[in-house]
């Protein structure tokens, strides 16, 4: 029964002799530097997959703290839905962050099936959500601003910001979920 199965599996470096020196160095040779097709910047464990880890969870934190910041955004339902997605969204975010800075300080690829499972559905549901929160948020704030000229009275300006924010961080998960799906369905 294999029970230890590691969910990261490290990346194949050169070969080294006792004194820490490379054999193709010893040997003045080149060695082709091995290139994974697999590791496409934007996946996780690599650094574009941080980046845009980082980049949903800045926006994410920024619709949130924007729209839960106004005191009247709990009179509207899709208010507090654009809050809750925002809040998944950014915990999912922060989590996958710090798993792909461990994955790039301890040199692992996190190409597993199970993991890219994982990380592929967790995609999909928060940018799913993310883009319903942000489009009926839109709605409301047009009907708001544009159909009752209501403006003077409510906080537009946050609410259109906050749905800004939506939108952009929704922008930035959606590669993340297509390059998981993609790496999920070439197996």
């Amino acid at each position: 029964m294999n029970v230890s199965h590691a969910s990261v599996h490290p990346v194949e470096e050169v070969p080294t002799t006792e004194g820490g020196v490379a054999v193709a160095e010893q040997q003045n040779v080149n060695v082709p530097m091995v290139v994974r097709m697999k590791d496409i910047q934007g996946m996780p464990g690599t650094v574009g997959g941080l980046a845009l880890r980082v980049s949903q969870f800045v926006f994410g934190a920024a619709a949130l703290s924007i729209m839960a910041s106004t005191n009247d955004f709990p009179s509207v339902t899709a208010f507090c839905f654009l809050v809750a997605a925002a809040g998944l969204q950014t915990l999912w975010s922060i989590s996958l962050a710090i798993t792909d800075i461990y994955a790039i300080l301890v040199r692992r690829s996190l190409q597993n099936y199970r993991l890219v499972c994982a990380f592929t559905i967790g995609d999909g549901v928060t940018s799913t959500l993310m883009f319903a929160a942000a489009c009926a948020s839109a709605g409301i704030t047009v009907l708001i601003d544009n159909d009752l000229d209501n403006c003077s009275h409510n906080h537009c300006v946050q609410f259109e910001t906050a749905t800004g924010m939506a939108f952009i961080c929704w922008f930035t998960t959606v590669p993340s979920f297509l390059l998981n799906f993609w790496s999920l369905a070439s197996r």
